[in-house]
């Protein structure tokens, strides 16, 4: 019997061993922890979603879409998740080997200008001369603010100030005005009362149901392994299906953005509305 029982147990580590040994690994970067969507693959990484798909997961986060490309076009990653469209398309149209395989972000919802609580600048129209903070070139951020330079007709100075954390101290340390952020992050400022949003990115009609942020592709990884990157798409919506529609992929997100559970909930409604992933 007890032969029986360690011969069973035997051959099932030799299996999970061939299956481990079998996953694909993929080398992900991300843009901005804790930004956006920004969470999705690790969070679907945490449940098993990509393990079920036979993905290995490896995640690396940047300061930005400049930054997640340039990891991707080094060969430091075969994936890269929300990258500014912008982005995307200024390097594919240099000829860069990437491919955009899906979208991650559309409408930019979880997008904002803020200045700090004592700032004079009520709105964004008021935010002439005025240096307004997106991450880095490319990025959605960058497309917010110059959009919004647009659409309000207004002279303000778009200044690159790179991930939020840095951003926040530029800000809150008078060398930039105006201050971009990407829900959840930043939202315990604005609940605290420390800081003041002027302009959503939902409020500029020309980013309402544009694809703001992407996933892209290395050429050569996608042309090696197609099927690898089929299944890490199947593996991101599984991970959004689960986010938003149990409990358990409630509780995850909240721990992982560091907020309570009701936050958590307004952010995803309010915020991270499901079909804008």
């Amino acid at each position: 019997m007890q032969s029986h029982v360690f011969a069973c147990a035997f051959g099932v580590a030799v299996a999970c061993a061939q299956f481990a040994s079998a996953a694909d690994k993929l080398r992900v970067a991300i843009g901005n922890a804790g930004v956006g969507e920004s969470s999705t693959t690790d969070l679907g990484k945490a449940a098993g979603f990509f393990a079920r798909r036979g993905l290995d997961i490896e995640t690396t986060y940047t300061q930005g879409s400049a930054e997640t490309i340039q990891v991707l076009l080094s060969g430091g990653a075969d994936i890269s998740v929300a990258v500014g469209t912008l982005g995307a398309l200024a390097v594919y149209g240099k000829g860069a080997p990437i491919r955009v395989t899906g979208a991650s972000f559309t409408g930019d919802s979880n997008m904002f200008l803020w200045v700090p609580a004592n700032s004079p600048i009520r709105r964004v129209e008021e935010t002439g001369g005025k240096t307004v903070a997106y991450s880095n070139a490319g990025s959605s951020s960058q497309m917010m603010v110059l959009e919004a330079r647009k659409q309000f007709n207004v002279d303000m100075k778009p200044t690159a100030t790179g991930g939020g954390p840095a951003t926040i101290t530029q800000v809150m340390s008078g060398q930039v005005d105006v201050g971009w952020s990407g829900a959840p992050f930043g939202v315990d400022l604005l609940e605290a009362g420390k800081i003041r949003m002027i302009m959503k990115a939902s409020d500029l009609t020309a980013m309402a149901g544009q694809s703001s942020r992407v996933i892209v592709a290395s050429l050569e990884d996608l042309g090696k392994r197609p099927d690898a990157h089929r299944r890490f798409m199947q593996a991101y919506r599984d991970t959004v299906d689960w986010l938003y529609t149990t409990p358990e992929g409630l509780k995850a997100y909240a721990e992982f953005v560091k907020l309570p559970e009701p936050i958590a909930r307004r952010m995803l409604d309010e915020f991270l509305p499901r079909a804008a992933l």
